[in-house]
């Protein structure tokens, strides 16, 4: 059982406004809950769309979240940290975060309904709160929220760009300068729908920045240390193609015409787009404390990168 009561910033907003900001959820939820008729004012039904007054007492009985349908599979999960409103992993490249068609099973959010045992539920569903997502292909840090409380206010960081990302790519290219990065609209792709481009006109406004940690000259390949702006869908991997330094081993934006160095890079054997997303900081949603966490590059990506240090060793 909740019980608040209504206090002058409250007061005169719609029933389902008001407790959306005293419960702490969304205010679709606030609404579902009131048309279920869990929730009162001074002891009577409320209605949504009722202005309350200051002093009245709101009571809610919100139901027992309704289990999702997706079935729990023990899958191993490098934790970084878990508490009771969120959970922090190293995604390893080849999970699919959610379930899609063609991944019905065996994705993070399988293996999260195994791993979790106290999901307070999201928006009234028994489910972990997937607030970002990581590419199928990509590996690294990923949070996911336990309960409304912080599935709100994450969402809100990453909506307000002041969640701390950074990425490490592996591109062909060597650029000339030490920092670059692109501004150009992300939409889907005019001929081919199942990819995303830059855009002259219409798409969603991005913002990309990358800096070189280390050329490899001799074979035609750079490590990026990459921070994304915005969020957009395959946004770094698409920014860095249309500057010309596409992410070596990605099937959908990393052709490229034959280079000398072609050979080389193919010898890397990389089967996935060679981004990892290396660094995630936020705020945490209850205690408001500043948490920074850091995942250490998979071996697939040590292995390129010693490869190519090899290479540019003197002989």
């Amino acid at each position: 059982m909740l019980r608040v009561v209504v206090g002058d910033t409250e007061a005169g907003r719609r029933l389902d406004s008001a407790l959306s900001v005293l419960a702490g959820v969304p205010r679709s939820q606030a609404r579902r809950w009131i048309e279920q008729g869990c929730v009162t004012v001074d002891g009577a039904p409320g209605r949504a769309a009722q202005r309350v007054r200051a002093g009245e007492a709101v009571e809610a009985e919100p139901p027992e979240p309704t289990p999702l349908s997706l079935e729990p599979e023990p899958i191993p999960l490098a934790v970084l940290m878990e508490d009771a409103d969120l959970i922090v992993v190293d995604k390893p490249p080849g999970l699919v975060v959610h379930p899609a068609p063609g991944h019905p099973r065996g994705t993070l959010v399988n293996a999260l309904l195994h791993r979790c045992h106290d999901l307070a539920g999201i928006g009234g569903v028994l489910r972990p709160g997937i607030v970002h997502r990581l590419d199928r292909g990509t590996s690294g840090v990923l949070v996911a929220a336990k309960n409304d409380l912080a599935h709100r206010h994450l969402a809100e960081q990453f909506r307000a760009h002041t969640i701390e990302r950074i990425y490490l790519a592996l591109v062909r290219g060597v650029p000339g300068a030490d920092t670059g990065g692109a501004e150009g609209a992300i939409g889907r792709h005019p001929r081919d729908r199942k990819r995303m481009a830059v855009q002259a006109r219409g798409g969603r406004a991005a913002a990309t920045r990358w800096r070189v940690l280390r050329r490899f000259p001799g074979s035609g390949a750079s490590l990026l240390e990459v921070r994304p702006e915005s969020g957009r869908t395959h946004q770094i991997r698409v920014h860095l193609a249309a500057a010309g330094l596409p992410i070596l081993g990605d099937p959908v934006y990393g052709r490229r015409r034959a280079a000398p160095a072609r050979g080389v890079l193919a010898a890397l054997a990389l089967e996935r787009p060679a981004l990892h997303a290396s660094v995630l900081g936020f705020r945490h949603p209850r205690s408001g404390e500043c948490l920074r966490f850091e995942a250490p590059l998979p071996a697939d990506l040590a292995a390129a990168l010693d490869q190519l240090a090899a290479r540019e060793a003197p002989t």
